[in-house]
């Protein structure tokens, strides 16, 4: 298992909960055959979506308050 300092994850470190729903979600899309964004050595999808979003690939926007 490699280790990813969550400061290099998310540069913005704005909450660890989001950081963990966007790669939950990205991983999500990977396990359903998505293309990876990313050169990567691993074959385990969370590991890859962390690194998709270290990258700067793979980010969020928030939705408008109506």
């Amino acid at each position: 298992m490699s280790y990813m300092p969550i400061s290099g994850i998310f540069k913005d470190s704005e909450s660890i909960f989001k950081l963990a729903i966007i790669a939950a979600r990205r991983a999500n899309e990977l396990n359903n055959g998505a293309q990876k964004l990313i050169n990567t050595s691993t074959t385990k999808i969370s590991t890859i979506a962390l690194e998709e979003i270290a990258a700067g690939k793979v980010g969020y926007k928030a939705k408008a308050k109506e």
